[in-house]
């Protein structure tokens, strides 16, 4: 097991050389085992779809991996991940952002966060659309949250095998990103981080200027 990890992760860490991208290790429904091999090769970039899993391999790993939460995060749930979780993909409300910087806040923390994007043809995709996310940009009472700073967009293209179409997707995306970075900076928001790509499409991700890319069964192999 610890041979194909190694080879897997060397394999898409030589993807990144040369780039702006960084990889997220994506630990969905994998085993601890399988994690702490990929720790005790060096790597210590996690990210994690669901809150209880996350906290759950956190406890029972070494306290010095960045956790990153990807999926959907409900207001009820930021607290379990508040005191730990460097970075959540995930937000799609201003009333989450705002439950992220109280329970931050509590955690004497800033937490980092990015606005989540749905730039993909399926209804199933999460995420904010343009005006949405001007809203939240806009929105008088962000400057009030001192504990969160917004860092960036994530989003997740159509599951398709058409390959212009995934391309066209994180195209739209980076264009977004570009405009926001380019228009908005205050104390807590300096956009560099634009997460998007997994382990179907990273490789077009790169090519389109991701910054972070989240790769799981890439890594480990199948579920």
């Amino acid at each position: 097991m610890q041979d194909v990890i190694k080879e897997n992760l060397e394999n898409i860490l030589s993807k990144l050389e040369n780039t702006e991208a960084k990889l997220i290790a994506v630990t969905k429904t994998h085993p601890v085992e399988k994690l702490q091999t990929l720790y005790d090769l060096d790597f210590k970039t996690f990210g994690e779809n669901r809150v209880q899993e996350l906290t759950e391999k956190y406890e029972m790993l070494p306290k010095d991996i960045d956790w990153h939460l990807i999926g959907t995060l409900q207001t009820n749930k930021v607290k379990y991940i508040a005191p730990f979780a460097k970075m959540i993909h995930s937000v799609e409300s201003f009333k989450l952002l705002k439950e992220i910087d109280k329970r931050a806040k509590q955690n004497e923390r800033v937490i980092e966060c990015l606005l989540q994007m749905h730039i993909a043809d399926e209804e199933t995709k999460f995420g904010l659309d343009e005006q949405e996310l001007y809203e939240i940009l806009d929105n008088e009472e962000l400057a009030k949250l001192q504990n969160i700073k917004l860092v960036g967009l994530m989003g997740m293209a159509t599951f398709t095998e058409d390959e212009n179409q995934i391309r066209s997707e994180f195209k739209k995306l980076k264009s977004l990103f570009d405009k926001v970075k380019s228009n908005y900076n205050t104390e807590n928001i300096a956009f560099r981080e634009l997460s998007m790509g997994m382990s179907g499409d990273y490789p077009i991700a790169i090519e389109e200027g991701a910054t972070l890319v989240r790769v799981g069964s890439a890594i480990f192999g199948s579920r």
